[in-house]
């Protein structure tokens, strides 16, 4: 009885469900908008990942020629 009265209840909210998905699945300017964002965002992210730890071995490696210009003395 319980789960019938469920299944009374939830049957518009089913119906708005199915024409919601319907409308952005069959629009395609929402399917362009999606696969763009699934297409290009990891590529920003693991460019910017690269990015930073370049600009990291490249300050590493300029601070190592630094101190190998100008070892520090002994006191």
């Amino acid at each position: 009885m319980y789960c019938i009265f469920l299944l009374i209840q939830n049957i518009p909210f089913i119906l708005i469900k199915n024409t919601l998905l319907d409308m952005t699945i069959n629009n395609p300017i929402f399917i362009f908008a999606v696969i763009t964002v699934v297409w290009f965002i990891p590529g920003i992210v693991v460019r910017r990942y690269n990015q930073i730890n370049k600009i990291k071995k490249k300050k590493k490696l300029q601070s190592e020629a630094i101190e190998r210009l100008y070892p520090k003395t002994k006191k």
